[in-house]
């Protein structure tokens, strides 16, 4: 159904018809068996599917990846879909309205899309009041979702104080997320990609760190990286991972390449994501794997349209992968594919 209605979504403003697809999907499932439909149809409850990663149990290893659900509010709705876990945000301490729109372009012949949204979000307040909404109105004996929280700084924090707008995610969220995401690898925040580097890096993971327990309770904390890093540079994530001991890396956000793109969009300022990105993105997690030694857990997402595209992450040593444009091009049946041909392997 999905891929006869596309042609008429894709002829309208891609943030609009996000919204829109968002809210009646939301509609949906507040109807009287709307979930348990989703569900039927979407979803998977093979027990083989199940992944244990960081010491979190994964209903199967495909997630929603960061910017579909800034502000938490499709939880729910994506686990009836089948999704086996949903990284929410960017979150940043404050609310802000983003980048100027237009922002968000579709790139259809390339099947990419290049957005430059600017963390868009309400705030950290609302995300964590949503996901504890969300946790109180399970049901006994249901189980929730893995959530993470994928958290950012304000635009108007200089990177000399971008600690502190962490700090205040990290606190805020601490309590109603399974893992957490450091992103500094946005392109659409001015000058956040400058805290890759290897010493303001090592400053906001290790101040994580510190504060990473609460009543004996320690969460996992990833690092989004860019695919657009050299080799030697991927050798100092590698370093960084090992020296300040945390969780692992969610390998890659989106690019500022624009290499074999023929789209009218190509030209447009923003993070290129989809198929473009499937070649660079696997490398990456390839390269790191190797370099480690597979000395910790790697999440695979970028340019993700098919079973076959989840499976060579997968064989490069991704362990979990996350979907956002190829979920929008290809629709939900794409969570099933890849679960149904990762039992077949």
């Amino acid at each position: 159904m999905y891929q006869l209605l596309k042609p008429l979504l894709f002829k309208f403003d891609p943030e609009n018809v996000h919204y829109f697809v968002t809210r009646n999907l939301k509609r949906f499932n507040k109807m009287p068996g709307g979930t348990a439909i989703s569900e039927a149809i979407w979803a998977s409850n093979d027990k083989r599917l199940e992944k244990e990663v960081f010491g979190l149990k994964f209903k199967n290893p495909v997630g929603l990846a960061a910017g579909f659900d800034k502000n938490a509010e499709l939880i729910a709705e994506m686990g009836a879909l089948g999704f086996g876990f949903v990284e929410v945000g960017t979150v940043t301490p404050l609310p802000q309205p983003g980048n100027d729109k237009p922002r968000m372009f579709r790139l259809p012949a390339d099947e990419a899309l290049i957005n430059r949204m600017g963390f868009n979000n309400l705030g950290v307040d609302v995300a964590a009041e949503r996901i504890a909404t969300y946790r109180k109105s399970l049901k006994p004996g249901e189980t929730a979702l893995i959530i993470g929280g994928n958290i950012g700084k304000n635009k108007v924090t200089p990177n000399e104080d971008a600690v502190s707008d962490y700090i205040k995610c990290f606190d805020r969220l601490f309590d109603v997320v399974d893992y957490f995401v450091v992103n500094v690898s946005s392109p659409n925040t001015p000058g956040l990609r400058a805290l890759q580097e290897k010493e303001p890096l090592m400053h906001i993971l290790n101040t994580l760190q510190q504060r990473n327990s609460k009543n004996g309770i320690s969460r996992p904390i990833l690092l989004k990286i860019a695919p657009d890093l050299t080799n030697e540079q991927l050798d100092d994530i590698a370093d960084i991972v090992k020296q300040t001991g945390i969780a692992g890396i969610i390998a890659t956000n989106t690019t500022i390449s624009r290499e074999g793109l023929t789209s009218k969009f190509k030209d447009e300022m923003g993070g290129l994501s989809g198929k473009p990105l499937t070649k660079r993105s696997t490398e990456v997690i390839s390269y790191l794997h190797k370099a480690s030694n597979g000395a910790f857990p790697i999440i695979g997402v970028g340019g993700i349209h098919s079973a076959e595209d989840a499976v060579e992450k997968i064989a490069a040593g991704a362990v979990l992968v996350q979907l956002y444009t190829g979920f929008i091009y290809e629709g939900p049946g794409l969570i099933s594919k890849i679960n149904k041909e990762l039992l077949s392997l």
